[in-house]
């Protein structure tokens, strides 16, 4: 019988407990506790400050400038007989200006760059919400430890009540001295045996409370009462697992960067302007201090890049082939352990069919044995043994009933469940 319920403890590391626990609160709760999460907004913030530094390439970009030189040698007009004497220029010159530049069309490099980082957030809070589901298999492992612990502890219960009544009569007997003292220590000891059973299966529910608590951030008590409400079977077999919007949001994040790369070979227009205060100023033939400007439009064009950019998108396609192959294996993964699953539970739906019959069948050989011991026909050992063998199968049919809810679960967690 100990093997029996050492069962229920394997795996017990993973387990948990407060008043009334439903498995859905659980996963929720835990996704609220988990320490990550509080990395989407500092994402989210991080994407909104990049987007705002993009926004001011289309502001005017203002530069200060100054300057002091000298230099060796001047051009100098040297023609004898002219009417007007001009100065040489002085070997010192001097110029401090300001320098604009305006974007009139920058190829749409600054709407793809926004994309981009668009793109890049999605991609990081897919590989959040990866992270988040990989716990619910935890969660589900530990509560449902918990609730086998509980229902099995039940039917311990329920049995030592039996197992208590029985040795009121056997001790009445003893008192009329028509039962030997020794069926009253055989009663004894078992009960002690289930009440050592008892105590294993608490420990294990203790731990599994703790760590549950652990990871839902809830102070969960050890006699909450565990409940899991099995959902309506779905006829959807698609894959709904975050890893599939995680594929999608990588492909997205190639497809833009591909995108910014074929904006950088475009044209870009911008107006640009000087004005300024030095010597000389724009007349070079005036050697005195002046002010000056300029303004003007220009264009540039990367006409020619020795198909660096042609390479470079090349390398993303190959990537995003990389992505798809992965996506491919992870969905082969998937179905495997969708069809492995499906199988255990059609495994337990046969066992749950032979418990119920077993417990019919051992709960009635406990009554003709009860009424046997009463007519002495039978030991008490006998009777011992036939309790014995109804308590393990009532444990093993509530056993394999909470293992099959756990396995539908399981199924449901492979195929992806949305817990957003």
């Amino acid at each position: 019988m100990k093997k029996i319920i050492l069962l229920l403890l394997l795996p017990a590391q993973l387990v948990f407990a407060q008043n009334e626990v439903m498995l859905d609160s659980c996963y929720s709760w835990t996704r609220q506790n988990y320490p990550n999460l509080k990395q989407a907004g500092i994402w989210e913030q991080i994407t909104a400050l990049k987007k705002e530094n993009l926004k001011t390439a289309n502001l005017p970009q203002l530069t200060l400038n100054g300057q002091a030189s000298y230099q060796s040698d001047v051009t100098k007009i040297d023609v004898p007989n002219l009417p007007v004497n001009i100065s040489p220029m002085s070997k010192d010159q001097y110029k401090a200006y300001a320098e604009f530049r305006q974007s009139i069309w920058d190829g749409g490099i600054t709407t793809a760059n926004t994309e981009l980082e668009d793109a890049i957030l999605k991609s990081n809070l897919s590989q959040l919400e990866v992270e988040l589901y990989k716990l619910n298999e935890q969660v589900s492992q530990s509560f449902f430890t918990a609730l086998a612990i509980d229902q099995q502890n039940h039917i311990l219960e329920a049995q030592i009540e039996v197992l208590q009544e029985k040795l009121k009569e056997v001790r009445s007997g003893i008192k009329a001295q028509v039962v030997e003292a020794s069926a009253e220590w055989e009663i004894e000891a078992e009960i002690l045996n289930m009440e050592q059973n008892q105590i294993q299966l608490l420990a294990g529910k203790s731990a599994a409370v703790h760590i549950l608590s652990i990871l839902t951030g809830k102070n969960i008590d050890e006699d909450a009462d565990f409940r899991f409400q099995q959902e309506n079977s779905s006829e959807n077999t698609a894959i709904n697992r975050p890893e599939s919007e995680l594929f999608a949001n990588q492909r997205s994040r190639l497809d833009k960067q591909s995108e910014l790369l074929s904006k950088t070979r475009n044209p870009k227009v911008f107006g640009f302007g000087q004005a300024g205060y030095g010597r000389p100023g724009l007349n070079m033939l005036n050697n005195n201090f002046d002010t000056y400007y300029m303004v003007g439009v220009g264009v540039s064009w990367n006409a020619f890049d020795w198909k660096k950019t042609a390479r470079e998108k090349q390398i993303l396609q190959l990537q995003t082939e990389t992505i798809n192959q992965q996506e491919e294996t992870f969905t082969q993964n998937i179905n495997v352990l969708l069809a492995q699953q499906q199988e255990q539970i059609y495994k337990l739906e046969k066992l749950l069919k032979t418990d119920k019959k077993m417990v019919t069948l051992r709960s009635n050989i406990v009554k003709t044995s009860a009424s046997k011991l009463e007519n002495e026909t039978i030991k008490t050992s006998d009777y011992i043994q036939d309790v014995q063998a109804e308590t393990i199968a009532k444990l093993n049919a509530e056993l394999h009933q909470i293992q099959l809810n756990k396995a539908r679960e399981k199924y449901s967690l492979i195929q992806g469940k949305n817990e957003k």
